[in-house]
């Protein structure tokens, strides 16, 4: 069996109660149970041990961040479990510091992770459509990727030596959803990421 760790990182505001979040979630956790994988789920919003985040962390083969998509990034309760447990992490247990050494302090910046072989996955909801990405006529991504958005994320996990799956999006919820659609693309996702 393998392990799977999904961190919910929506936070509530009025107009966003992450509904769309949780079915997301829900429907990931069921489609993976059924593969046989083990299942543990971590809101934001909820009380954490920094301590059994990080044996969460180091139990799971693959972690997954469900996020909305908040001011171009992670919401800020995401950004402050990561402030508390990924730094904590740093004193050996997640990285043994930023991999650099003595003798050549100016290179291997980033190479200290010890969670080789693990993987990570990226689940996001948007508000901007899907036209909005990779095209440089579009005003603001200007031909940007959601994965270029996402880098300072990626490089997160990079710093861990963990390995990205594929991201997943939904575009569009606000003002145009297709949340059914979307749903079917999920189960496709999972399918083929945890094949």
């Amino acid at each position: 069996m393998k392990n799977v760790l999904i961190i919910n990182a929506h936070t509530h505001y009025p107009f966003s109660e992450g509904k769309l979040n949780n079915a997301l979630i829900e429907r990931m956790s069921e489609q993976l149970k059924n593969k046989q994988y083990d299942v543990r789920i971590q809101h934001v919003e909820d009380t954490y041990d920094v301590e059994e985040q990080i044996a969460l962390h180091k139990w799971a083969d693959t972690v997954i961040v469900q996020a909305p998509v908040n001011w171009m990034g992670m919401p800020w309760k995401m950004k402050k479990y990561m402030d508390e447990v990924y730094t904590h992490g740093m004193m050996g247990e997640l990285c043994a510091g930023d991999g650099r050494h003595e003798d050549d302090p100016k290179q291997g910046y980033g190479t200290g992770g010890l969670l080789a072989g693990k993987k990570y996955m990226l689940s996001l909801t948007f508000n901007a459509p899907k036209e909005a990405f990779n095209d440089e006529s579009q005003y603001l991504f200007e031909g940007a990727s959601v994965d270029d958005l996402f880098l300072p994320s990626h490089m997160n996990f990079k710093f861990f030596a963990m390995e990205p799956l594929e991201t997943f999006v939904c575009y569009d919820v606000m003002k145009n959803p297709t949340i059914e659609a979307d749903f079917e693309r999920l189960q496709q996702h999972i399918d083929t990421q945890f094949s």
